[in-house]
């Protein structure tokens, strides 16, 4: 077994976790740590759950692609919703970076994430064939 750690170029860089962790037998699993709303820079955008949720699945989308995956390979999505946010309004906004894809779903509702800016955080576990 074969670990790699997924930390795209193009997403925030954290000294404290990876972006993803790749795992590597007869087939791979990646896991990917939980996203938020953050741009490549670092900053967190602004308008709302709606446009966080994109963002954060975008740079789920980036870590997928970086291990050679894409949103056909997720098997799980942890959501995480914070401060009472409307999962509705965040499952209407991923339509558009997601697409149809179904994959098994948990929601979590929270009081506040780390960042009390962070809206959602989404997580993944994706299965890559060898």
């Amino acid at each position: 077994m074969e670990i790699t750690h997924i930390n795209p170029e193009s997403m925030h860089s954290s000294p404290a976790f990876s972006q993803g962790v790749l795992v590597s037998g007869p087939h791979s699993t990646l896991y990917v740590g939980g996203q938020n709303g953050r741009n490549p820079d670092g900053s967190v955008v602004e308008g709302g759950l709606g446009p966080q949720t994109v963002r954060a699945l975008e740079n789920v989308l980036a870590v997928l692609a970086e291990a050679g995956a894409d949103q056909t390979n997720v098997v799980s999505l942890t959501i995480t919703l914070a401060g009472g946010a409307d999962a509705n309004e965040g499952f209407a906004a991923s339509a558009e970076v997601w697409g149809r894809h179904r994959t098994t779903v948990q929601v979590n509702q929270v009081a506040s994430l780390a960042n009390p800016e962070f809206l959602v955080e989404v997580s993944a576990v994706a299965v890559i064939p060898a």
